[in-house]
């Protein structure tokens, strides 16, 4: 049997971010982690884990929304942030959702909800936020080559209720084409409530 300390926070949202990124410092030391990945749209948050991770070894990937996200060629990272998570040594990662993706302009321009939305809206509703972020942001850091996926590394991963994070999770990293292969192993911090209120 394994215990393990989970932090619930009363209320998702960005007054967490702090407090998740020392938790997973924390968690990653025990577990001897070398591998992060955070959601980061601006790539404030992203900056905050690297600095947190300077010096320990761990490879920081910071994983933002891709470049049209919110019109087309529109990059949401900001360049202060870039530059600085460059010379902290963290990867960026920008590319497809992989909850979402193509089928997203499906559902818009057709109608209904495919089953890839379905996955990301149990995990967003069921779980928290955060944790649709975090496997959302594992996934695209394994497609993009910056995790091993080889069935036993283990990456802590953080994501939130945008802004900021408020969920940090221990996983089993998984590709794209083979999602079902991924685990969620431990949670490190997620709030109680599932909402912004």
């Amino acid at each position: 049997m394994i215990t393990r300390e989970i932090a619930y926070f009363e209320k998702p949202g960005p007054q967490n971010t702090d407090d998740t990124i020392r938790f997973a410092v924390k968690r990653a030391k025990e577990l001897e982690i070398k591998y992060v990945v955070v959601a980061s749209v601006s790539g404030e948050t992203g900056v905050k884990a690297a600095r947190a991770f300077k010096g320990t070894g761990v490879k920081v990937v910071v994983v933002g929304h891709h470049v049209g996200f919110s019109k087309p060629g529109a990059r949401e990272l900001q360049e202060p942030y870039i530059k600085e998570l460059q010379a902290l040594g963290a990867v960026i990662v920008e590319q497809t959702h992989a909850l979402s993706g193509v089928e997203r302009s499906i559902s818009r321009r057709l109608g209904g909800v495919s089953r890839v939305e379905a996955i990301a809206e149990a995990l967003r509703t069921l779980v928290s936020v955060g944790a649709k972020v975090a496997v959302e942001c594992s996934i695209m850091a394994a497609d993009g080559g910056q995790v091993p996926v080889d069935g036993s590394t283990e990456i802590i991963a953080m994501g939130g209720t945008y802004p900021g994070a408020d969920t940090a999770c221990v996983i089993l990293p998984a590709h794209a084409n083979n999602f079902f292969d991924m685990q969620i192993r431990e949670f490190i911090a997620i709030p109680r409530k599932k909402t912004k209120e």
